[in-house]
């Protein structure tokens, strides 16, 4: 074991003490904020409109946020934003929202640029990326896209993740004609071959599926150094007026990660989240041969903390950010610590090593 998961341990092992004392020392309903405000970086699908893929959609469809706020009367919004994270990172500096879920990049820069936010969970690790074609391209892998014209979602959590792929081939952003397009823009495009080839994910499928690209890459056998991060965010000031109400979103969220993760569930998940207007048997591809605990693990373990700091480390050398963050006192996962502890689950999850392969003991 590394010296982070060391420190995780004991991070965890005393945070749920602290939660409780803080949580003890507030009075319940009345310090509540009248309103929860979660951000969502896509803009979704479905009515009532959500998202698939991650845990944190399945709170949301089933209104467990809203059910854990019933009783006290606070109200639950949920925002989606066609910009994604760029979008989120300018609602969260504009106090609109208290929570974010975001992918790794996105948050990463809003950090840099002075957001005072704290990374509570993951809420959807190891997400793939892929390389799509029209169907009748003769494109057969990565390095056949050097100039060619390429869509790509810049900012996203997608977008290092690109980068590094294309260094894995010896090229650079430089050797391809990007196009910067958001997901439903650089769908159109590749259909009406607008681009040679667009890096996306899991909504390329129903494309695929439909005859009318094919997939010349895929992360899902590559290193998990390949694949992309999604967390729940919150306004530091928020957290810290409003601990109880903290506790009930983080409790939600790791109340649906369990029912996530659980394979029995597979195929129920799989339909509760085509509710977002993305077919069944795209999340069926997608998460193809992959333990649904590794991808819905809430787990901020040594894994999650290396791709953050690792995306720290690139968005710099791209110049994505001007200056170096630090991530360590960025993971508050005090009130995950805590969430695990009542539900019974700290030792259901397994945590992994900064590798992401090998398997590390509960803490």
């Amino acid at each position: 074991m590394n010296r982070i998961w060391h420190g995780w341990r004991r991070l965890a092992a005393g945070a749920a003490g602290v939660v409780a004392l803080a949580l003890g020392a507030c009075p319940p309903a009345a310090a509540e904020t009248d309103t929860i405000r979660i951000g969502v970086a896509t803009a979704g699908g479905g009515d009532p409109i959500t998202w698939g893929g991650s845990p944190g959609s399945v709170a949301r469809i089933n209104r467990w946020v809203e059910d854990a706020f019933a009783a006290s009367g606070v109200k639950v919004e949920w925002l989606f934003f066609k910009g994604a994270g760029p979008a989120v990172n300018e609602a969260l500096s504009n106090r609109q929202i208290d929570f974010a879920y975001q992918g790794d990049l996105p948050a990463v820069v809003g950090r840099a640029n002075g957001l005072d936010t704290r990374l509570l969970l993951v809420s959807g690790a190891r997400n793939n990326l892929y390389v799509a074609v029209p169907s009748a391209s003769s494109l057969q892998s990565v390095d056949d896209l050097k100039g060619r014209t390429v869509a790509l979602f810049r900012g996203t959590n997608g977008h290092l993740v690109a980068i590094n792929v294309l260094a894995a081939h010896k090229l650079a952003e430089r050797d391809l004609k990007i196009v910067n397009l958001d997901t439903g823009s650089a769908q159109a495009a590749i259909v009406s071959n607008g681009v040679e080839a667009a890096f996306g994910g899991i909504e390329y499928f129903k494309l695929r599926d439909q005859g009318l690209v094919r997939l010349i890459y895929s992360t899902q056998k590559e290193s998990p150094a390949y694949t992309r991060q999604a967390a729940l965010l919150v306004r530091n000031a928020f957290a810290q007026e409003n601990p109880a109400a903290t506790q009930r979103v983080v409790d939600v969220f790791v109340r649906a990660a369990r029912w996530a993760s659980d394979e029995a569930n597979r195929d129920a998940l799989f339909k509760l989240w085509a509710r977002s207007g993305i077919p069944y048997e795209s999340f069926r591809a997608e998460f193809q041969d992959q333990d649904l605990r590794a991808r819905n693990s809430p787990l901020v373990d040594p894994f999650i903390i290396g791709r953050y700091k690792a995306v720290v480390a690139d968005a710099l050398k791209q110049r994505l950010i001007r200056r170096e963050v630090s991530v360590d006192d960025w993971f508050d996962t005090r009130f995950l610590a805590q969430a695990l502890k009542t539900q019974g689950l700290t030792e259901y999850w397994t945590p992994y090593a900064a590798d992401g392969v090998t398997k590390l003991d509960p803490p």
